[in-house]
């Protein structure tokens, strides 16, 4: 048995646009290969009501993972949860999913929903830990290189989209 890091200090909360948007860009570029643009984040901070950007930044300030979100009525989709390579498999993408799932909770959404790469074996695992299941596929929905995207769906029950007492 090997023993867990020690948790990492990290502040989770909303993204502030002026102060974050060029930390969101890094972790982006550096977790995808279509990465969002600085204009697709402003526009999305400034123009959309369901739009949420949630990060996770070191007490210094520095942006090492986020998570873009839309609440639609009673619903979550992820659009992204990204961290950067230096800070994953430390329990990064856990704590701030867990933040969004409760935020988003807060707000009303009785369930959630992502895509994700068929391949992306770290990713399917973390979701499925959280209770989401794999409810359908897009072929050919990813680029670079072309793969399918699975649909995942978490129905957590009226009123919630509370994290599962699993942890």
């Amino acid at each position: 048995m090997t023993d867990r890091p020690a948790a990492v200090p990290l502040a989770i909360g909303p993204m502030d646009l002026g102060r974050d948007l060029d930390g969101i860009l890094g972790v982006d570029a550096a977790s995808f290969v279509n990465p969002w643009t600085r204009e697709m984040f402003t526009w999305e901070a400034e123009h959309s009501d369901v739009a949420r950007v949630f990060v996770a930044r070191t007490p210094e300030g520095v942006v090492v993972a986020y998570c873009a979100v839309w609440v639609i009525f009673d619903e979550l989709h992820v659009n992204n949860l990204a961290v950067l390579p230096a800070w994953r498999r430390q329990g990064v993408a856990r704590r701030l999913l867990e933040a969004v799932l409760s935020a988003a909770a807060r707000e009303g959404a009785t369930r959630a929903t992502l895509e994700v790469r068929a391949s992306n074996a770290a990713a399917l695992g973390l979701y499925r830990s959280f209770g989401f299941a794999v409810r359908g596929r897009r072929p050919n929905y990813y680029t670079n290189p072309v793969e399918d995207a699975l649909i995942l769906w978490r129905e957590a029950g009226p009123g919630s989209v509370e994290t599962p007492g699993n942890e």
